[in-house]
């Protein structure tokens, strides 16, 4: 079979550059499931038919060089105009709030229908007293690629050693506020006013804290047309309590493991309707489950209209919190078997999320780690337990050297079907002085979805993809409105990153801002249902997710080569939550559902 000349060969080729790919992408791209795919669209019968000429192929790639574009582009500071650094306060000592952090968000302050960015930084607190100013970061899109600093305008700076960005329209007016998680101080509530401004809150609200908060979410536990707030908490920490971990003939002092701290309890607070908060931790159940808590997502694990809560711990157990409709939460991660790892042993849980990732209309889970531990990908039983498929969909092998941080399930090409990014970085700076295959600046990873299996295509990903980061929070959003998710990584002790995606439009999207009138404004919860080509897909309207971050909060739905859905159903949160179903759904454009209103 020859290149160019055999017109089965060509369609090959024109299927690898539909998928995006280089040579060295291809060829980790090759699987049973891939070539059977090829084959049908090609019109050979065999996979012992197509092999042939798809090596030939790869062979003929290579020597093209790198002329298959990338799947992400990096946007540098130069040209998106984000001077923002962050300050990691990296002493001698050690101390371990240093190394966390920090978070990052998507966001629409201003309400024009383009992601701006919220960057988190440190600032001061018991062990850190900065000789400058140091602020966290709003950068507003200005709709060409580049973004401006709207900081001290805006009045979120922070001034808090903070670590995570919690975004949502908490009092329902329609333009979001923002939640700063701090160490060392209680989190910072940032109402925004609608006029490009935000007032702080935090005291009126009652959101107060009594330790160290990091991940948090903004979901409606209650249905009740208010989004409540959890927070997770991390170790008992403090000056006074700081240990001295590492080589004492040295004197060199290296980041403690969490496991030499006492666990705390999380938060949850509920919404009262009036701009303020109830604790309502012990009443739901919530703080008798002690925890090491850095990551969180809200997601409904049972469907039954109820949000759950899975939290990723740090050398403790995992927890699942099962919301069972009477203001209170069980904690089932051990039943559900993903509080452990398979022989029984806690790990060091950062990142999470959850998605149906195998399209069987149940919310799967998903938690990072640290090296030597694998991450795990847990498949939903639909009987409130879990399979955990790491080594089965090959994410295990790819992770078992790395620590994973801030992730997410995502249709990297409109597809239809959900890929995965991981950023990647080790919490101790010195483990290299340690460890021969592990290091403190890790690879980006991602993967791509085939047959349910997750094949790393990270070296056709883009030169980004090839260097290594100290990698903490991330968010997925779309800054430039094209239709396809771009990525902000947020690095500790450097400046962040922002991928733009490069996978052209060779397929079809819809561009969804759900917006609820009887439920919360944000739709937290909310069940989207469609079909394309007589096929039904769903997907749940999850917050939370990652680590420390906050996503662009609208969905994009890819259709794949489908010009257009058969329908489109969104199933409305609460106790009157009513279905919708819409037929005339316009493609390849954002636009707004309103509850009860349609599409506008």
């Amino acid at each position: 079979m020859i290149v160019g000349r055999s017109a089965e060969t060509n369609c090959l080729k024109n299927s690898v550059y539909r998928q995006g790919r280089s040579a060295v992408g291809m060829t980790a791209y090759l699987n049973e499931a891939s070539i059977k795919t090829m084959n049908r669209s090609c019109g050979l019968r065999t996979r012992k038919a197509a092999l042939p000429g798809l090596l030939v192929l790869l062979g003929f790639l290579s020597t093209q060089g790198s002329s298959v574009a990338p799947f992400f582009v990096e946007i540098p500071s130069s040209k998106n105009g984000i001077t923002w650094v962050h300050d990691n306060a990296r002493s001698e000592k050690r101390y371990l709030p240093e190394t966390l952090g920090p978070g990052c968000a998507f966001l629409d302050y201003d309400n024009d229908g383009w992601m701006d960015i919220y960057l988190v930084n440190y600032g001061p607190c018991d062990f850190f007293k900065p000789s400058k100013r140091i602020a966290s970061a709003l950068y507003r899109n200005n709709r060409d690629g580049t973004f401006t600093d709207v900081t001290s305008k805006a009045g979120v700076e922070g001034n808090v050693f903070g670590m995570g960005a919690v975004a949502g329209d908490y009092d329902n007016d329609g333009d979001i506020d923002l939640l700063v998680t701090a160490y060392d101080h209680s989190p910072l509530l940032y109402r925004n006013k609608g006029d490009g401004t935000f007032q702080n809150e935090s005291s009126k609200a009652g959101i107060e804290t009594r330790s160290w908060t990091t991940s948090g979410v903004w979901f409606d536990y209650d249905n009740d047309g208010r989004l409540d707030l959890f927070l997770c908490s991390f170790v008992e920490y403090g000056l006074s309590r700081h240990i001295f971990c590492g080589d004492n003939k040295l004197g060199r002092a290296y980041y403690c493991i969490p496991r030499v701290f006492n666990p705390t309890p999380s938060y949850l607070f509920h919404n009262n309707g009036d701009g303020t908060f109830t604790d309502v931790s012990k009443a739901s159940g919530i703080s008798k489950a002690l925890c090491k808590g850095l990551g969180v997502v809200a997601t409904d694990i049972n469907n039954d209209g109820l949000m759950d809560l899975f939290v990723a711990n740090d050398t403790v157990q995992n927890f699942l919190f099962v919301n069972r409709g009477d203001g209170h939460f069980e904690e089932v991660g051990l039943m559900a078997e993903v509080a452990y790892s398979e022989d029984g042993r806690p790990r060091s849980g950062m990142g999470v999320d959850s998605a149906d990732f195998n399209g069987d209309g149940w919310a799967d889970l998903f938690v990072a780690n640290v090296d030597q531990e694998k991450f795990s990908i847990y498949l939903n039983n639909k009987d409130e337990t879990f399979r955990d498929l790491a080594m089965t969909t090959g994410v295990g092998q790819a992770t078992l050297l790395l620590s994973g941080w801030g992730l997410k399930f995502f249709d990297l090409d409109n597809n239809g079907v959900l890929d995965l990014f991981l950023a990647n970085g080790h919490p101790d700076d010195m483990v290299d002085v340690n460890m021969t295959k592990v290091t403190y600046k890790e690879p980006l990873l991602l993967f791509r979805q085939e047959g349910q299996k997750f094949v790393n295509v990270s070296s056709a990903a883009g030169s980004a993809f090839s260097r290594q980061y100290p990698a903490r929070g991330m968010a997925i959003g779309d800054y430039d409105n094209d239709g396809h998710a771009d990525i902000l990584v947020a690095n500790n002790g450097e400046a962040p990153l922002l991928l733009r995606n490069n996978t052209g439009q060779q397929h079809h999207w819809l561009g969804v801002r759900l917006v609820g009138t009887q439920s919360n404004r944000d739709a937290i919860g909310a069940r989207l249902v469609w079909s394309v080509g007589a096929t039904k897909h769903s997907r749940l309207k999850t917050p939370g997710g990652s680590y420390l971050s906050s996503h662009d909060p609208r969905e994009i739905i890819g259709l794949g080569t489908a010009a257009k859905v058969d329908w489109l159903e969104v199933h409305w949160p609460g106790p009157k939550g009513k279905t919708e179903r819409f037929a005339d759904v316009p493609a390849d454009r954002y636009f707004i559902l309103t509850e009860g209103k349609g599409i506008q």
